[in-house]
Parts: C-alpha cells; sequence; structure tokens
C-alpha cells in the first residue's frame, strides 16, 4: 500500500465518522515557542489550551512535521528521520476513551478491501497507563486479550505539553514483526521487534505546575476531556509495505535509489554509504518540504536549520564519491514527483524550489572547497601537536571566515578522532554578535499571553476590517492590555493596546507595513503607532494615551493616517507591478521570496539563480512605467482558491492561503492573491524607480525602488548632481562616463607609481639595517619600525630581503613592525640557521603581538601578526628580544 492511500484511508474513515479533514498546515510554526511544526498536534495547540475555540469537535489531519533534535543519528540508524508525516485524530471536548479505542482498533484491523489496513489482531498489542483501568477495559472488549495489554510508567505512558495546561494518561499500538526481530514478552521487552505504531493520548486532567516529564502537579479533571492521536505515516508505510525500516518505503527509497544510482553506489554493500545514502534520501526530502513552504537558506532561525539540512545531504553526496557534479536538482526532481501525489503545491512550485536549493549547492560547493582544505592543514596541525581538540579559533575562523558550518567542523572532526572546543566556539560568536533575535511573533503579541486574545475572538467575535473603503470608522472598545494584561481602563501617558469591534486600520501583514492614527472616545484620546493581529480574527492597536481615560466599552472614533496610508498603498500596488515585471522578464521562476511595503518606497524579494544584469533592471523599470502612464484600473474580489490559480493569479511563494481568497489585478498587466491595501488606479503611482539589487541569500535577490514623490525627488537630487558634476569636468552629461573613467584610470596609475616609490625607498635601508644587527648569543638579530603608512606586504618584504643579506652559516632574526593604518603590524623572518638554534619566527610574532594586544601566527620561517595599540611596538620589539634571548641562554 502506498504512502499516499495509506494517509487517503485514515482521513477517509475519519471523515465517515464526522471529522472535519484539516489540511496539513505549514511548517512554519505559528507558536511563537516553535521555529518547525515538531509534532502533529501543533496546530491544534491553541484549542487544547483553550486560547481558541475550536471550530469543529472532531478533526483528523495528516500533519507535515520536522524535527531536528536527533539529526546527528539520521542513517545511522533505521527510524531516525528529519522529516515525517503524522495521521491524527482529535477530539475537542467530544467523545473519549470509549470511542477512541475502538476507533483505532477498527480501522487497524478491517480488511484491506475494506478500507482498512489489514492488521492480523493476534499481531497487536496494546500499552495503557499503570492506573488506566478503564482503557484496560475498553481494549478487552474490543478484542485485545488481557495479555496483551501492558502497564507502563509516566515516563511512557503520560503525556503533557510541558508547560500547565492539559494532560493525561496514553495508550499506545504496537505490531508485532515477528521472532526474527527481537525477543518475546511485549513492547516493554523489545520495541524494535514489537513497533509502535499508533498512540491515543487521553486529556483528561489540569496540571496546574509542570517540573519535568515525570514530575507535575495535577489540579484536577478538566471540564472538557479531549483526544489527541498520532499514527506516523512513515512508520505504517514499512510495515504495509514490508520493509524493514523507513528508508525503503515507497517515497523515501526512489530517492536514496537514485542518489546511489547517480553515485554509483549500490545499496546494501557498504555500510558507511548506506548511512550516506540515506541521510542524502531523507534531507532531500526534508530540504524539499521546507522550502515548499517558504522556508529559505540563512544563518538563523529556521533558515539555518534548512542551510544545514541541505549542507549535510550535499556533503554526504561528496563521500559517496560525488565530486563536484551537482546532483540536487536531480535529486529534488526525483522528490516533487514522490511526494506531489500528497502534496500538489510541489509540482507548482518547483521551479521556484529548484532554484533556491541549486543555488544552495553551488554556494556550499565553493565554501567546500575552501574550508575543507582549510579544515584539513588544521587538523593535520592539531594531530603533530599531539592534541585531541581542534581550537576554537580555529573552528571560528572556518565558520566566520569560510562560512564553514560548525555543524560540518564537528562531524568532520569526529570522522579524524578529533573533539572541537565547542564551548570556546560558542563564547567566540557571543563576543563578536548575539546572533539571537527575537522571533517575529513577539512583536505580534508584545507581552500578552496568546490566550488572552483568543479569550477576546471567543467573547467578542471576529474583528470586522473595512479598511479597504473607510479610513475612519465608529467602533465599541471591546479589550485593553497594559504589559499584556487585560485591564478595564487605561489612563494619560499609559502604554496601551486597543481591540475594537471593528476598525480601519490595517494590521501589519503580507509585507504591508501596518497603519497608524488616532482613536478618540468621549474622553480619551490615544496615539496609534502600530498596528498587529497576533491571533487570526483579532487586530490590536498599539500606541500610547495622549489624553483623558479610554474605558472598555467605550464608543470609539478610530481615524487612519490618510498619506501614509496612501504611500504604502502606492507601494503595495508598485510591488505587484514590480514582481510581474520581473516574472516577464526572467520567466516563472523569479518568483517573489518576501517584500515590505513602507510609505514612499518599497523593498522586493525574489528566487533568481544569479546577479540581475543592469539591463534588466532598466527594462522592468520601463515595463512598470509604461503600466502607470496607461494609468490601468486596479481591481480587487473575493473567489475560491481553485478559481485563482484558473485565472493564473499569483502566489507568494511558500504562504498558505483559506479556501476564499482576494485576487487584486492591475488591468491586464498583473494579477496576485493579496489582502492588503492599493490604489485606484496604476497612473496614481506617478513613478517607480528601481535603485538596485543584490543578494541576500542563496538564490534569492533583492530590489529596492521609491514609488510617487519620493522616487521624483531621487531623480531631482540625481540632476543637481550630475549637474554639479558636468559643470566641475567641464563636460557634458553624456560626457561623464567616459571623463570620469579617464580620471580613476589616472588616480590608479599615480598609486601604483607611488605605491612602487615608497616600497622602493623601504627596501633602500634594508642594507644598513642588516649592517647594525645586535649580536644576541652568536645570532644576529634585527628588531626595526617601518613609517607609519608602510603596507603590511612592503613589511613583509622588508623582513625577507633584510633576512636574506645574512651568511647561511650565519643564523639570523629580522622583526619588523609599523603601522599602515591605524594598528600595528609585525613581521618575523628566521632564516635556516636560526631556526636550527630553536628559533621559531610563527613563536615570537605571537610573543610581539601580545604586547600589541592582539595575535598572530604563522611558519617557522616567516610569521605575521598585528594588535590595537601601535603605542606599544617599541615594547613588542623589546619582548622579542627578550624571548631570543631566554631561547638562546
Amino acid at each position: 500500500m502506498e504512502s499516499a492511500e495509506i494517509a487517503r484511508r485514515f482521513l477517509r474513515f475519519f471523515e465517515e465518522r464526522g471529522h472535519t479533514v484539516v489540511p496539513s498546515a505549514s511548517l512554519i510554526a505559528e507558536d511563537p515557542t516553535l521555529l518547525l511544526v515538531n509534532a502533529g498536534m501543533v496546530p491544534f495547540k491553541p484549542y487544547f489550551l483553550g486560547q481558541q475555540k475550536p471550530p469543529y469537535k472532531r478533526a483528523a489531519s495528516a500533519q507535515k512535521v520536522v524535527r531536528t533534535l536527533d539529526i546527528d543519528e539520521v542513517g545511522k540508524t533505521t527510524r531516525h528521520a528529519s522529516f515525517f508525516q503524522m495521521l491524527g485524530n482529535f477530539s475537542f471536548g467530544d467523545y473519549f476513551k470509549e470511542q477512541a479505542i475502538p476507533f483505532a482498533w477498527e480501522l487497524l484491523t478491517r480488511p484491506e478491501s475494506e478500507g482498512g489496513f489489514g492488521f492480523p489482531e493476534e499481531r497487536l498489542w496494546a500499552t495503557v497507563y499503570l492506573d488506566d483501568d478503564e482503557a484496560a477495559d475498553i481494549w478487552r472488549k474490543a478484542g485485545v486479550p488481557q495479555e496483551r495489554i501492558q502497564r507502563r510508567d509516566l515516563a511512557d505512558n503520560y503525556w503533557h505539553m510541558g508547560v500547565p495546561g492539559p494532560g493525561g494518561p496514553c495508550s499506545e499500538i504496537y505490531y508485532d514483526r515477528g521472532p526474527e526481530y527481537g525477543r518475546d514478552g511485549g513492547p516493554v521487552v523489545d520495541e524494535n521487534r514489537y513497533l509502535e505504531v499508533w498512540n491515543n493520548v487521553f486529556m483528561q486532567y489540569q496540571l496546574s505546575a509542570v517540573r519535568t516529564k515525570i514530575d507535575f502537579d495535577i489540579a484536577g479533571e478538566l471540564p472538557a476531556k479531549s483526544v489527541d492521536t498520532g499514527m506516523g505515516l512513515e512508520r505504517m508505510a514499512a510495515i504495509l509495505q514490508g520493509v524493514d525500516n523507513i528508508y525503503e518505503i515507497d517515497t523515501t527509497y526512489k530517492i536514496l535509489d537514485r542518489a546511489a544510482d547517480l553515485t554509483k553506489t549500490r545499496y546494501g554493500r557498504d555500510g558507511r554509504a548506506d548511512v550516506s545514502l540515506r541521510v542524502v534520501a531523507d534531507h532531500v526530502r526534508t530540504g524539499v518540504m521546507l522550502v515548499a513552504d517558504g522556508v529559505l537558506p540563512s544563518n538563523e532561525g529556521r533558515g539555518y536549520v534548512l542551510r544545514r539540512i541541505l549542507r549535510r545531504a550535499i556533503r554526504n553526496l561528496r563521500l559517496l564519491g560525488a565530486g563536484e557534479e551537482r546532483y540536487m536538482h536531480e535529486l529534488t526532481a526525483v522528490t516533487v514527483e514522490v511526494m506531489g501525489e500528497q502534496y500538489a503545491e510541489l509540482k507548482a512550485d518547483a521551479p521556484q524550489i529548484h532554484g533556491v536549493i541549486d543555488a544552495e549547492e553551488e554556494s556550499f560547493l565553493r565554501t567546500l572547497r575552501t574550508g575543507s582544505a582549510i579544515f584539513d592543514v588544521a587538523a593535520e596541525e592539531t594531530k603533530r601537536k599531539g592534541q585531541a581538540t581542534l581550537a576554537a579559533a580555529q573552528a571560528f575562523q572556518l565558520h566566520d571566515t569560510y562560512g564553514f558550518p560548525i555543524d560540518l567542523t564537528l562531524e568532520m572532526a569526529s570522522e579524524q578522532g578529533l573533539q572541537v572546543d565547542e564551548e570556546g566556539f560558542r563564547r567566540l560568536m557571543k563576543e563578536q554578535k548575539d546572533l539571537a533575535k527575537a522571533d517575529a511573533a513577539s512583536k505580534k503579541t508584545g507581552n500578552a499571553d496568546i490566550s488572552i486574545f483568543g479569550t477576546l475572538l471567543e467573547k467578542t467575535g471576529k474583528v470586522e476590517f473595512l479598511g479597504y473603503d473607510h479610513v475612519t470608522a465608529e467602533a465599541e472598545v471591546v479589550g485593553l492590555l497594559v504589559d499584556g494584561a487585560s485591564v478595564p481602563a487605561a489612563g494619560a501617558g499609559t502604554p496601551v493596546e486597543v481591540v475594537l469591534g471593528r476598525t480601519p486600520f490595517y494590521a501589519e501583514g503580507g509585507g504591508q507595513l501596518s497603519d497608524q492614527g488616532v482613536i478618540r472616545t468621549g474622553g480619551a484620546e490615544v496615539e496609534i503607532v502600530d498596528v498587529q493581529s497576533p491571533v487570526s480574527g483579532v487586530v490590536v492597536h498599539r500606541g500610547k494615551v495622549r489624553s483623558g481615560e479610554i474605558r472598555v466599552g467605550d464608543q470609539a472614533q478610530a481615524e487612519i493616517d490618510v498619506e501614509r496610508r496612501r504611500a504604502i498603498s502606492r507601494s503595495h500596488t508598485a510591488t505587484h507591478l514590480v514582481h510581474r515585471g520581473f516574472r516577464n522578464a526572467l520567466g516563472e521562476t523569479a518568483a517573489q521570496a518576501g517584500s515590505e511595503n513602507s510609505p514612499g518606497r518599497f523593498r522586493f524579494d525574489f528566487t533568481a539563480a544569479g546577479a540581475v544584469p543592469p539591463s534588466v533592471l532598466r527594462d522592468v523599470e520601463d515595463e512598470v512605467n509604461a503600466v502607470l502612464i496607461n494609468d490601468l484600473r486596479v481591481n480587487a474580489f473575493h473567489t475560491s482558491q481553485a478559481e485563482a490559480r484558473a485565472m493564473g493569479a499569483l502566489a507568494l511563494f511558500g504562504e498558505k492561503y483559506g479556501d476564499t481568497v482576494r485576487i487584486v489585478e492591475v488591468g491586464e498587466y498583473s494579477r496576485e492573491l493579496c489582502g492588503g491595501t492599493h490604489v485606484a488606479s496604476s497612473g496614481q503611482l506617478g513613478l517607480v524607480k528601481v535603485l538596485g539589487e543584490a543578494s541576500i541569500g542563496a538564490g534569492v535577490r533583492r530590489v529596492e525602488a521609491l514609488v510617487g514623490l519620493d522616487a521624483f525627488r531621487f531623480l531631482a537630487r540625481e540632476s543637481v548632481l550630475v549637474a554639479q558634476l558636468s559643470e566641475q569636468l567641464k563636460a557634458r552629461r553624456e560626457e561623464l562616463p567616459e571623463r570620469i573613467e579617464g580620471i580613476v584610470s589616472r588616480l590608479r596609475a599615480a598609486e601604483k607609481e607611488l605605491g612602487a616609490l615608497r616600497s622602493a625607498q623601504v627596501l633602500a635601508g634594508a642594507g644598513q639595517m642588516a649592517e647594525s644587527a645586535v649580536d644576541l648569543h652568536g645570532v644576529s638579530v634585527v628588531t626595526h619600525r617601518a613609517p607609519d603608512g608602510t603596507s603590511p606586504d612592503d613589511l613583509r618584504k622588508l623582513a625577507l630581503d633584510v633576512r636574506g643579506r645574512f651568511p647561511g652559516d650565519r643564523a639570523a632574526v629580522v622583526v619588523v613592525a609599523g603601522v599602515p593604518g591605524d594598528r600595528p603590524v609585525v613581521v618575523a623572518a628566521v632564516n635556516e640557521a636560526g631556526r636550527g638554534r630553536g628559533l621559531k619566527a610563527g613563536r615570537l610574532v605571537g610573543v610581539a603581538a601580545k604586547a600589541l594586544g592582539g595575535g598572530g601566527g604563522g611558519k617557522d620561517d616567516v610569521a605575521q601578526g598585528g594588535g590595537v595599540r601601535p603605542e606599544a611596538i617599541g615594547e613588542a620589539l623589546a619582548a622579542v628580544e627578550q624571548a631570543i634571548a631566554q631561547t638562546l641562554t
């Protein structure tokens, strides 16, 4: 039975029993405490916690899940995976154990010909919590004999969310794979032979304090008991397809088999190769699903999770012999094909998915070429010194300078029998920059517990947005929050969050910044500076009470800043036009990957394999401004998602939409799904001026542009600047590029000539420096401060020149220091005879650099370092002479 059919049967079974089938949520979690959805129940968490009222009593879903906690075990075992699908049925205060258990038993044991999974009853075992006699009795009535019902403790058969809230015992169903897989005795004896296929969680208690998995307080029973179940689709597929593990099921194995074919490897022949093949198959599938949901590679948050997963896949392909060959495109195509039956959007978004993954592969192969060579040198040096730990500074250099992920450094070090000073690496990272950024959700929720907004939504209903047609509106104040807590009133000077029953204010979303304005009641005025929607259906106006006192229940007049709204609307409409323009110029792979619409300016992110030529930027700008001149009508309307796709409406890549969507079209030129505000006709934009484009990550480019008066003002300033240059250079405007190029060329030639003269002047004193050498215990020692402004390259040349002037049998050390810019640099050179006396350039530079407040090193014959204290150069040179004397005595 194919994976897609397993999912279909599960959902159809529960739909026939009154459950609403809920499509999988995006892997990008709405929960601010999570980067990614890591369990099937995550989308339903607000319902279980009582933060929101569920729109249905029963639900069933096939939810996409990503877990990376055990990513290092992926491939090494046959049960760990970073991406999987969780089938689940849920009851929100409706049925409980008496129905959940029979549902599970019926679906598992019903013959395949009748829509079930056809499991032999004698192969199924059940576990229940220690004192859950009720569940045990229900299992016996369902048909499971007493000897196949086992009791387990809190660690195994009790569930909660890790925070105060609902919790309760769970009951798991296991499938006996047979004696060839392990010992008799049920799941309490051997969970390799007895494979868990379904877990039923019975939420019946309110937990008041949760300290650990097994240490918590029970406040009492819940007024409405609920059910949360989970069945791993991949594990079910392994059983129903008669294979030993999740890597050999229909979806994953096709990716694995193609990877083996591309790398000319045979699965099952070599243990290490098998691990790499499993890593590739799992990680490519995970990467495709993450990119499809709008995650882009980056160095933080969920973007880093994706980057790490893709780069592990690429590196394992190299371990399999891929070399410089690029195989990710082919493997992505296989993944889209095998997963597309369950997720149709994969096929529709295939060009964008390919663009992101191909660009990341190209970027990482460059990184690997440089970083691997640097790592090999560092590892060899560590071993040569007889050490077992790669220094934190070396790991940090690999990461910071060469873009080598620390996870990869740890993995490669382990393969060579080395450890890494990971704690020191983390400390260096923290010293350089605090990478931890608050999750975007914190901006939406502020200091408030999200349950407060859920309660407001349940009490007052969905806030009506009037802003498409109105800039002012009368409304009732239905909620006030101060410092995250609900309050009845707020006085002058108080920062406050206001919830109205209806509003003309646009809440930030879809790339559009929020409205600003004012809310007035009979006795108060509140200045609004930000508007957010922390929970779908609730709009929170953030601001400060200017005067009077605002109270819950007051009638209010809400008024937006009209000029700001108009400017933002112009930017938003311009973004749509530029999006269409780039698609026309670059093809449909130029998909929107983000945007920000501000007053008078906007930025637009899109997928592209490389830099956009200036000629294309000019063409897009001309095309968009032609649309403005034609003054096309802007029209907005609602329709079904299916109809919108049929009309060719563009959707934001990775964004998820409901069944009913809003389309904004500009004449016949542009048509997009969008919930934002726009102008009435394209002519109202006035002018769009593209400022330029740049890379913001692998496979993603960013265009910045100005709209309306801001664009006019920019061009006016440019015109004045060009006029000034024309006057200064005595050239016509069209002659300026050639004239400026000539001036720059002459300047560069003059700088090169000056550099040569300066270098010759520095080197001219080399002979005199050698003659003035000091004899320290039979070693000629030269320490010298070069004139300020001497380049590091000239300092190095000088040290080597002076060293070369000594006879080969005469031990010599030359140390030269200078200040090329604002920081000192020191170079040490030791000849072969000097090295024979135990003198090493790297060590001497280290001594000098320490005195200069910095660091450095290099080879034994020549080394370079620096610091931050130019005033200490004399002290540094004296310290070198002292170190030489100590070495020789």
